[in-house]
């Protein structure tokens, strides 16, 4: 906090006649004035979690939302990821029939299999009316949706389905993606990205508007390594975990699951000692997703045995109402459970046990839904304003 703020507030309490003012008032002048303080600070936010738990898509929605969204331009140089995301797709799909034992519905749909598999790994830089025809057959072939429907079994990306469903208009000659296709699109994140942006301030908070810079790292075990290369002066940790991902295994490590690993991602971040001064904020992802497998047949239990347990505490029945509450609070309460576990601090003359006292701020969300996260974020920068506020408060007095 600055000088003349501090001696102005001091001024304020020590003067009678000024204190005389209203409590109200003086107390709405000082988020004013410590408002006005922070804007000329930026806002350093960080995504973190696992691999494909949906931290890109968070910074093409801010994008979306707050930089005026994408060119057509730019939404063509889109084109490439997107055709790249469905041979990918496509060709993953052919290749796992044989190990599910899994036949063809025809003739026709096995030469079609034969000609996906004849192409290189690398998607075609236009699609030929030829590939077209074949990837449409496939789609339609009662055996690849049969292994579609066994897609946990296997990496496959979750927009597998959207983009094969919309596969006709994407093969128009003059296809330029939309905002949707650009959101589903999936491109593996390696370094470090940002992008900085603005906001308006809620008028409780003072008016005018912050400057947030939002920093996109790769998720995968070997990228995590650059992290702490970004993890000074961050005020806010937005971890995204995938609900959906109960049920498979990771890319980089077949024999593990991929909420597991996402939960020990969590556990490791809560107890860092080089963030514990930011904000935590979880955006349960993906669960649009977790809702359609619990629907298809899809236990959760069957993978967290201790599941059973929890679905039959009274004190969480009044607010779940199926499995897919259930499911949603069993994901919720692990990581509470995280935030309030003992852990090992390190310093350099002892070693001690200590909890951590920080609030962690749990928001369910579908990052490919502007709307959703257009809302969920208007929250998380009114937390992030009040908490700043809040300390620079208590540090006043």
């Amino acid at each position: 906090m600055n000088g003349d703020l501090f001696f102005g507030l001091l001024r304020c309490l020590r003067n009678p006649k000024q204190s005389a003012r209203p409590k109200e008032e003086v107390h709405h002048q000082m988020i004013k004035d410590m408002s006005s303080n922070f804007k000329d600070t930026m806002v350093k936010i960080l995504l973190l979690g696992t691999a494909e738990s949906g931290k890109t898509t968070i910074i093409k929605q801010m994008r979306i939302l707050h930089i005026n969204g994408f060119t057509d331009d730019e939404r063509r140089e889109k084109i490439p990821e997107i055709y790249q995301n469905i041979h990918d797709s496509i060709k993953q799909l052919v290749l796992q029939m044989q190990p599910l034992s899994l036949r063809f519905g025809s003739v026709t749909s096995e030469r079609s299999a034969h000609y996906i598999l004849s192409l290189p790994a690398e998607a075609p830089e236009y699609f030929t009316e030829e590939y077209c025809d074949h990837v449409v057959t496939l789609w339609n072939d009662v055996g690849i949706r049969a292994c579609y429907d066994r897609s946990n079994e296997f990496p496959l990306l979750d927009s597998a389905k959207y983009f094969l469903d919309n596969f006709a208009r994407i093969c128009e000659e003059e296809y330029i993606p939309s905002t949707e296709d650009i959101l589903h699109s999936r491109k593996v994140t390696t370094g470090i990205s940002k992008i900085t942006f603005r906001v308006p301030i809620p008028k409780s908070l003072g008016g005018g508007e912050q400057e947030f810079r939002m920093y996109d790292v790769g998720g995968q075990r070997d990228e995590r390594n650059k992290w702490i290369q970004v993890f000074e002066g961050i005020q806010a940790v937005l971890f995204l975990i995938s609900c959906s991902e109960f049920d498979q295994n990771l890319r980089e490590d077949p024999k593990q699951n991929r909420l597991q690993e996402a939960l020990n991602l969590f556990r490791a971040v809560w107890q860092n000692r080089f963030l514990a001064s930011a904000g935590l904020i979880v955006f349960l992802n993906k669960y649009d997703i977790m809702e359609r497998k619990i629907r298809a047949g899809k236990h959760i239990a069957d993978y967290f045995p201790e599941f059973d347990e929890f679905s039959k505490r009274p004190q969480q029945q009044q607010s779940c109402f199926d499995e897919c509450d259930w499911t949603k609070m069993f994901i919720k309460q692990k990581m509470i459970d995280i935030t309030h576990e003992q852990f090992k601090r390190n310093s350099r003359n002892q070693c001690d046990f200590s909890y951590s006292e920080r609030e962690c701020y749990y928001h369910f969300t579908v990052a490919t839904d502007t709307r959703c996260i257009r809302d969920v974020f208007s929250d998380v920068q009114q937390m992030i304003l009040s908490e700043n506020i809040n300390v620079a408060g208590s540090s006043l007095f």
